[in-house]
């Protein structure tokens, strides 16, 4: 792990945004494997964040970020999968919906329910995500319409 005192404001924010797509990775790995949440994070922790893979290095990531969307998101599924449905329009239920958007927006609507983060931060940075997903597709725009209604719904008061 990576002393969290020597990094600078740009590093640590890099390593948040790679913990919110290994957190969509390890969700979705949950749902289409079934793995559990504690292999997953053993898996995540161990063998991705940080590491070399023939020359391709990838990015080090936040732990404890990453273990709380990821717990937070399998804890409070059922109440982020109804936010979702909300945002939604109704001939696109959540359960129709592409898995890695469906991870991605349980790991959204976790942070939203369940941290201090500003939720315009909080729908950027997973703009971004959808945009590593999705590249020269218009998910990111869906994705933003989608969290914006969701922080709308739970955060009202900071917009």
């Amino acid at each position: 792990m990576v002393d969290d005192r020597a990094l600078s404001g740009n590093q640590k924010r890099k390593m948040r945004s790679a913990s919110r797509l290994y957190a969509v990775q390890a969700l979705f790995q949950m749902e289409h494997s079934g793995q559990t949440t504690e292999s997953v994070r053993i898996e995540f922790l161990d063998h991705r964040f940080g590491a070399d893979y023939d020359g391709t290095q990838y990015q080090e990531g936040d732990a404890e970020l990453f273990e709380r969307i990821v717990n937070e998101a399998v804890n409070h599924q059922a109440q982020v999968d109804q936010l979702t449905d909300r945002a939604l329009i109704a001939k696109w239920p959540l359960a129709r919906i592409d898995p890695t958007l469906r991870a991605l927006f349980r790991a959204a609507g976790a942070e939203m329910i369940k941290t201090t983060t500003p939720p315009k931060v909080i729908i950027v940075e997973y703009v971004d995500v959808a945009g590593a997903f999705f590249p020269d597709s218009k998910e990111p725009k869906f994705v933003n319409a989608v969290l914006d209604h969701m922080a709308h719904e739970v955060r009202a008061g900071e917009f």
